[in-house]
């Protein structure tokens, strides 16, 4: 026997909602029915666009036999959220000719208190300010209540034009209890920094899920339990973001180094390295300095700069960043230590730090300082140079004839018998030799000091470039010291050769270098000396970043000038 077609043909086409009135922002599901089996992108739902949000849509089929009479149908479910109030009209849908009937619906508009009491579902949306300067931070808070139990769902990130938007932290969980009902509380905080001036609209967060139903349909083994789409719309949110005011952009043309930085509150704190003992001159020094702020990101934290005293080297260590929610308010903080060495003895004057931000509770422009700070250096009586500080500073001994001994000078003068005046004499002879001694010594340094920058040194006239053969075998080998050692030798070599003037320090060895390579490289191998790894004990230090780019310099240094090329990237 063989059925027709026409047996299974499209007839009719219904349509229902689950809830008629509804709350506004609150989701109805409309079930579209037809009594065959049809594709389903037969239905058209864009004529819902006009009054309606159309969210999740899912289709079925079903095929039942009774007293062998067969009927298929196939089902549409598709969410509803109403985009205003009043009695809105769901217009008649097609599907191959058929049309279902239109439906009028009625959306209400309650206040919050009913609006909470009566949903099983809803959001609440909070923002920490509603007016803001551009780049001040703000806080988003998303809670979604729910009474019924979720199967699944999602929770759309709010979107701002023109603004960065980054989730802080994990989802809360919590219970609450409102006018007497019991609510499940998923709690997500956004951090919103906007880029641009202007009064924009936060748009709406929307919730999509499935929440479990208790079936009608029970045996006397198992009770079915069944699912139902929901969807929820929050509160559209407005936002004012005021510009820089004028005040800072006229004294910040005044000022380059200030930067535009918005915050409730700025401050900076130091602490030095508490360890009861005196600064000793080669022995590193931690100065950690603290800056924090309300309002801002960790992106936004600016660069803390120390500058050196003369005689005082500075190697700032990595900053480390951290960030804490508190009553709605986001506060960050970089931490950064800096490790001090001295050259010499002496009281060296380290120049105040100072922050320019902008304070946005009273629209003024404040500073936060850390002070002029004084620091005494003493020699260290462990340095290989601390003896010959040690006699120049020695006054003759009394013997217990209170006669001056003079230092010993050689074995021969321990076995002199001499009279008590000859020998008198003799001691100040040999003291006023050794002073004048010293006194030469001291003419002749200063002397090489006044070199014209073309005169080669002794040192470097016997290099013949050995300097840069050790210093690429030590960056291969990893000897930290060595290589830091080598770097001055090595440089002051290759300048000689182009007839440029000698370098002292490691900052002038950077600048005449002037590679972005070759200073980064040169900072990790200081950090790695004298940074705070050097106290809590670092990996081993590679050296692969400085020996390319030493071999890059050098490479250059040797070709000739007229031949050199450059050509833009």
């Amino acid at each position: 026997m063989t059925l027709s077609h026409s047996t299974y043909a499209l007839t009719n086409v219904t349509a229902t909602v689950d809830k008629n009135p509804v709350m506004h922002n609150e989701s109805i599901v409309l079930t579209v029915i037809a009594d065959d089996d049809v594709e389903r992108n037969q239905l058209d739902t864009s004529p819902l666009l006009k009054d309606f949000i159309v969210g999740q849509t899912s289709v079925s089929s079903q095929t039942t036999m009774v007293n062998f009479k067969t009927s298929r149908t196939t089902s549409w479910q598709i969410l509803l959220i109403a985009r205003k109030t009043g009695k809105l009209t769901i217009p008649a849908l097609e599907i191959e000719g058929n049309f279902s009937q239109p439906i009028t619906l009625e959306v209400l508009q309650q206040s919050e208190h009913d609006n909470k009491n009566q949903q099983d579902i809803f959001i609440t949306s909070e923002l920490s300010r509603h007016e803001v300067f551009v780049q001040q931070l703000l806080t988003l808070t998303l809670k979604l209540h729910f009474s019924v139990e979720l199967k699944s769902g999602n929770l759309t990130e709010p979107e701002l034009a023109g603004a960065t938007v980054e989730k802080i932290g994990q989802d809360q969980q919590s219970d609450t209890i409102i006018n007497g009902k019991r609510y499940r509380v998923i709690e997500q905080t956004y951090a919103i920094t906007p880029e641009k001036s202007g009064t924009f609209d936060l748009a709406a967060p929307m919730f999509s899920g499935e929440v479990m139903m208790p079936s009608r349909r029970r045996s006397n083994f198992l009770s079915f339990a069944e699912t139902k789409p929901v969807s929820i719309l929050g509160e559209k949110m407005e936002l004012v973001v005021k510009p820089i005011p004028d005040s800072f952009i006229n004294q910040s043309q005044n000022n380059k180094q200030m930067s535009w930085l918005p915050s409730e509150l700025l401050s900076l704190h130091q602490e030095w390295q508490a360890n009861g003992q005196d600064y000793m001159v080669g022995e590193p020094i931690t100065r950690t300095i603290t800056l924090t702020a309300a309002g801002l990101s960790k992106a936004q934290l600016p660069v803390i700069n120390m500058k050196a005293a003369k005689g005082l080297k500075v190697y700032p260590d990595q900053a480390q960043l951290h960030s804490n929610l508190t009553k709605e308010r986001l506060v960050s903080q970089k931490v950064q230590n800096f490790a001090l060495v001295a050259s010499h003895a002496g009281r060296f004057i380290l120049p105040e730090i100072r922050i320019t931000w902008f304070n946005t509770v009273t629209n003024k422009i404040e500073h936060a300082t850390l002070p002029e700070q004084t620091i005494t250096v003493k020699e260290n009586p462990d340095a290989p140079n601390s003896n010959l500080t040690n006699i120049a500073t020695t006054q003759p001994a009394k013997s217990s004839n209170n006669e001056a001994i003079a230092p010993s000078l050689s074995p021969s003068s321990k076995q002199a018998h001499l009279p008590s005046s000859e020998t008198n004499n003799l001691q100040w002879l040999f003291l006023g030799l050794w002073v004048v001694t010293l006194l030469a010594w001291l003419i002749h340094v200063s002397l090489i000091k006044q070199r014209k920058p073309n005169t080669p040194l002794a040192e470097s006239t016997h290099d013949s470039g050995q300097s840069y053969i050790k210093l690429l075998a030590a960056c291969k080998k990893g000897q930290a010291q060595l290589t830091l050692d080598l770097i001055i030798p090595w440089l002051n070599h290759s300048l000689k050769l182009s007839g440029s003037a000698q370098i002292t320090t490691i900052a002038q060895a950077q600048a005449v270098v002037s590679e972005q390579n070759f200073s980064t490289a040169l900072n990790e191998l200081q950090q790695h000396l004298f940074g705070k790894n050097a106290i809590s004990g670092a990996p081993n230090w590679q050296g692969d970043m400085l020996l390319s780019a030493i071999q890059q310099f050098n490479k250059r240094q040797q070709t000739p000038t007229s031949t050199s090329l450059q050509l833009n990237p």
